[in-house]
C-alpha cells in the first residue's frame, strides 16, 4: 500500500507544488475541515479543500465497478445524477467495506491518491468536478492517509500527477448535473458522451463513435494546454513540455528524460551540423567522461568558473578512491592531454576533432528542462592550428553554423557577435556566439558558443610543434559548443496556447492524415473506402520524402485527433473525407497559423513540399520580426531599464570597459521591475554581444560617441539585456 513518505518522495522528484502539513488528530470529515480552516498550511494562500466519494453503479451501460468521484470537501452533488450521467441507471456511496477492499484504506482516508493501491486502474471511473482545476495555481487538499497529516498540491501537478500514473479521469461540472449538465470532457482518452446520450468506459456514445470536446482554455481536461503562454509561462512551458512527450521528470533533480520527440529534435541537429563539420574537414572522436583532479586543476583559471557545478566519484562500491574522479564539466582539460602526445610538428597541423556527448555540471539554480540541467547533451568540437588567421577562421565558420541551425533549421533568429571581456570564455582568448530572445518574458538567451582559446591552454598542456622553419611553437586553440538547449529555445519562440509550433524540418511527423466522415450508419464499403484513400495519401507522401502518418485510431473521434496533433505541433494536417475523394481532394491545415485550404491529389506530395517550405520560411519571418519589434536603440542611460521592464533587449554605444558593465548590472538590477518568469534568473542586464553587424544609420562615429553608461568614448554598439 502506498505511504505518505513514498507519495511525498514521488512528488518532490518530479519537482511539483505541493506541501505536507501535520496538524491535531481529526475523526470525521468535519473535523478536518474545521482544522484546516483554522490552522491552513503557511505559504498557501490560494486552496481548496477536497472530498472523495466511491459509488457503486448500478445497471446501465457503464463497464467499471467504481466510480471515484472527487469535489470541494464542502460541495454537494446528486450521486445518482453522477452515475446516470456516466452511464449507469443509478448509483449510491459505497460503504466502508467497498472502499477498503477498492482503495486499500478507509473511506475518510479515500482521495485521488488512493488509487495507486488500485492494481487494475480500468475497473474504475475517475470523475472530478471541473471547478477544482479552474485556477491551475491553486493547491488542492487531500488527507495524507490518516487524520494527522494533510496534502496540498497544486492543482495543475495533481493533473501531471494523474497523467504519469495512466490514471484516465472524466471533467464534470457536478453542481449542474441536476439541470441537465452538458457532457463530461475528454481527459487523456475520450470518455464522455455528448449532452444527453450515455457514456460507457470505452467513450463510445450513440453511433458508437468515440466524442471529444475541443480543449477548453480554462478548466477541465488535462488533454491540451490549461495555461496561457502570456499568464504563467513558466508553468506554460512546463505543460507544453510533458503534455506533449518531450521530456519527463526523472528521480534525480535536475536531470530530466528527453522522449523520442524531443530526441528526434536533436538527432536532425546533429545531422545537419554533423554533415556541415564534416565539410570543413573536422573528425568525429569519443573520449573519456571521467577527468583526474591533476588534469583539472592544470588551468586553474579556466576550471574556476566550473568548480562549484564540478560532480566527484569519490567511492567504487563501499570503497573510498585514492583519488578523486571528476564527471567532465567539459573536455579541454579531458582532451589536451592527448592532444600534447599526438601533435609534433606542423604536419601534424590542424587537428580538428569533435565529440558528441554528455556533460555534467552540478546546478545550484532553478533548474529548467533543456535550458538549465545538471546533465546535458552536446556537441564540443576542439581545434588546434599553427597559425592565429587558421584559428580566428574556423571560429566565424562554426559560429556560422551555429547560426544557420537555429535560423535554417529551427527558424529561431539570433544575432551573432562577440562576448564583452567579462563574459568570454575562461582561460580564452574570445568568445564569439549566436544570443537568441524569448519575446514572451523579455529575455535573451545564449544559443551557442565558438571560443579562440589563443595559446593559453597549449601553454598549460605543453601542445609544441616543430615549425617548418625547425622553431618550436605553441599551437593555436579553439573549442566551440551546442547543447540541447536548443529544443529549449525553439519551444519558447514558436509555441502557442495551443502547444507546440513545429518547423517543419524538426517535426518528426511533418504531416498527420485524418480520415473523416466515418460514422455509425457509414458501411463497411464506404468505411473501406475511406481507410483506402486515407492510407494512399500517407504512401504519396511518404514516397515523396515527406515524414508522414495516418491516424486510423478507431476509438477516437477527428475533433480529438484535430487537438491531439494540434498540441503536438504537427505542421500539417490532411483531411481525407467522402466529398473529398469525390473532387480528388484532400483538406490542408496548417499549425503554423490555422489557414485551410483544399489540395488536388494531382501533384499532391510536391505541393506540401512547397507548403513546408513555406511554413519554415513564414515561421522564421515572424519569429524575426517579433524578435525586432524586441530590439530598441538607445543612445543614453535616461530610458535603459524603463526599455528592459518593457520586455527587451537594448543596442547602445558602449566603452566595453569591464568596470562599467559591472557597473549597468548592478544599477540596472536595483532599479528593475517585475520578474516576468520566476524560473528564469533575476539580475539586472549584462551584455550579450558585440554584434558583428554594427549600425549603418547613424553609425559609431570613433572619439565623438559616447558610452551610453559612463560617458567614456564608445568603441562599439552593444546588445543588452536580462538573460536566461
Amino acid at each position: 500500500m502506498t505511504s505518505v513518505d513514498a507519495l511525498s518522495s514521488h512528488l518532490s522528484n518530479k519537482g511539483y507544488r505541493f506541501k505536507l502539513h501535520s496538524h491535531s488528530p481529526c475523526d470525521s470529515a468535519k473535523a478536518w475541515i474545521d482544522t484546516l480552516k483554522s490552522n491552513a498550511p503557511s505559504g498557501v494562500a490560494d486552496l481548496t479543500l477536497t472530498k472523495t466519494i466511491v459509488i457503486k453503479p448500478k445497471g446501465g451501460t457503464l463497464s467499471t465497478s467504481a466510480i471515484i468521484a472527487v469535489t470541494a470537501a464542502e460541495a454537494e452533488f446528486a450521486v445518482g445524477a453522477l452515475a446516470k450521467h456516466l452511464g449507469a441507471k443509478e448509483g449510491r456511496v459505497a460503504g466502508d467495506d467497498v472502499v477498503t477492499s477498492i482503495l486499500q484504506v478507509s473511506k475518510i482516508d479515500a482521495t485521488l491518491f488512493s488509487l495507486l493501491n488500485v492494481g487494475d486502474k480500468s475497473t474504475v471511473t475517475v470523475a472530478i468536478d471541473s471547478t477544482l482545476f479552474a485556477k491551475p495555481t491553486t493547491y488542492l487538499g487531500f488527507r495524507a492517509f490518516s487524520g494527522e497529516q494533510s496534502l496540498f498540491v497544486g492543482a495543475s501537478n495533481v493533473q501531471a500527477f494523474l497523467h504519469d500514473q495512466g490514471i484516465e479521469f472524466i471533467s464534470v461540472d457536478l453542481s449542474a448535473l441536476g439541470a441537465g449538465a452538458p457532457a463530461a470532457s475528454a481527459s487523456s482518452q475520450p470518455k464522455a458522451a455528448p449532452a444527453g446520450e450515455k457514456a460507457t468506459k470505452s467513450g463510445k456514445g450513440k453511433g458508437g463513435a468515440a466524442e471529444a470536446a475541443p480543449a477548453p482554455t480554462e478548466g477541465g481536461t488535462r488533454l491540451g494546454m490549461e495555461v496561457a503562454k502570456s499568464e504563467d509561462f513558466s508553468l506554460w512551458y512546463q505543460q507544453v513540455l510533458t503534455k506533449t512527450e518531450m521530456m519527463d521528470y526523472y528521480d534525480i533533480s535536475g536531470c530530466y528524460i528527453i522522449r523520442p520527440a524531443a530526441y528526434k529534435i536533436w538527432k536532425e541537429i546533429q545531422k545537419f551540423f554533423g554533415e556541415s563539420i564534416e565539410e570543413l574537414g573536422v573528425e568525429d572522436c569519443y573520449f573519456p567522461m571521467f577527468v583526474s583532479a591533476k588534469a583539472l586543476e592544470r588551468e586553474k583559471d579556466h576550471i574556476e568558473g566550473f568548480a562549484p557545478e564540478v560532480a566527484w566519484v569519490t567511492k567504487a562500491g563501499s570503497t573510498d578512491l585514492a583519488e578523486h574522479i571528476a564527471v567532465r564539466p567539459t573536455s579541454e582539460t579531458v582532451m589536451y592531454p592527448a592532444y600534447s602526445k599526438w601533435i609534433t610538428s606542423h604536419r601534424d597541423l590542424p587537428l580538428r576533432l569533435n565529440q558528441w556527448c554528455n556533460v555534467v555540471r552540478w546546478e545550484f539554480k532553478n533548474p529548467q528542462p533543456f535550458l538549465r540541467t545538471r546533465e546535458f547533451l552536446w556537441q564540443e568540437g576542439h581545434s588546434a592550428f599553427a597559425n592565429k588567421p587558421e584559428a580566428d577562421a574556423e571560429v566565424l565558420a562554426i559560429l556560422d553554423l551555429y547560426r544557420r541551425v537555429y535560423e535554417e533549421v529551427l527558424a529561431v533568429p539570433v544575432v551573432p557577435g562577440k562576448k564583452s571581456e567579462n563574459e568570454k570564455f575562461a582561460g580564452g582568448l574570445y568568445t564569439t556566439t549566436v544570443e537568441g530572445f524569448i519575446p514572451t518574458t523579455g529575455r535573451a538567451i545564449q544559443g551557442a558558443t565558438s571560443h579562440c582559446l589563443g595559446q593559453n591552454f597549449a601553454k598549460m598542456f605543453k601542445i609544441t610543434f616543430e615549425s617548418e622553419s625547425g622553431t618550436t611553437e605553441f599551437a593555436w586553440q579553439n573549442s566551440w559548443g551546442l547543447t540541447t538547449r536548443t529544443i529549449g529555445v525553439m519551444v519558447m519562440v514558436h509555441g502557442d496556447d495551443k502547444g507546440l509550433v513545429l518547423p517543419p524540418r524538426v517535426a518528426s511527423t511533418q504531416v498527420v492524415v485524418v480520415p473523416l466522415g466515418i460514422t455509425g450508419k457509414t458501411t463497411e464499403a464506404e468505411r473501406k473506402k475511406i481507410m483506402d484513400k486515407a492510407e494512399e495519401v500517407v504512401a504519396t507522401l511518404k514516397a515523396g520524402g515527406i515524414r508522414a502518418k495516418g491516424d486510423f485510431r478507431d476509438n477516437y473521434t477527428p475533433p480529438f485527433k484535430f487537438n491531439h496533433w494540434e498540441l503536438r505541433g504537427v505542421p500539417i494536417r490532411l483531411e481525407v473525407g467522402p466529398k473529398d475523394i469525390a473532387k480528388n481532394e484532400v483538406r490542408s491545415v496548417q499549425r503554423f497559423d490555422g489557414a485551410a485550404k483544399q489540395l488536388s491529389m494531382d501533384g499532391l506530395a510536391a505541393t506540401v513540399k512547397g507548403m513546408l517550405q513555406n511554413i519554415q520560411d513564414s515561421m522564421f519571418n515572424k519569429a524575426k520580426a517579433e524578435r525586432d519589434a524586441h530590439l530598441v536603440r538607445l543612445e543614453t542611460w535616461d530610458n535603459f531599464v524603463k526599455t528592459l521592464d518593457g520586455k527587451n533587449i537594448i543596442l547602445a554605444p558602449w566603452c566595453e570597459r569591464v568596470e562599467c558593465e559591472k557597473d549597468v548590472k548592478e544599477r540596472s538590477g536595483k532599479q528593475a521591475g517585475t520578474v516576468v518568469d520566476e524560473k528564469a534568473p533575476s539580475m539586472g542586464a549584462k551584455t550579450l554581444c558585440i554584434p558583428f553587424k554594427q549600425p549603418t544609420e547613424n553609425p559609431l562615429k570613433p572619439g565623438k560617441t559616447k558610452c551610453f553608461a559612463c560617458n567614456h568614448n564608445a568603441v562599439s554598439y552593444t546588445l543588452w539585456g536580462r538573460s536566461y
